[in-house]
């Protein structure tokens, strides 16, 4: 990942949300840190799962 893109993504969706609150628009996001976090973990856990390299295709598992 390139370090130049997070830093942009960062710095757009600190922009983004200021917009979004000066409007009073409730933005896309959870408002509160415990919301954002689980968002995270998310991320995370499947990042931890990709690089385990383990899977299941549920599609196949269920006959579809």
């Amino acid at each position: 990942m390139s370090t130049q893109l997070a830093v942009l993504a960062l710095l757009t969706g600190v922009l983004t949300g200021g917009f979004f609150r000066f409007l009073s628009i409730p933005i896309p996001a959870p408002p509160e840190l415990p919301g954002l976090l689980g968002i995270v973990g998310l991320f995370l856990g499947y990042k931890l799962v990709d690089t385990a390299g383990v899977s299941v295709d549920l599609l196949e598992a269920l006959g579809l």
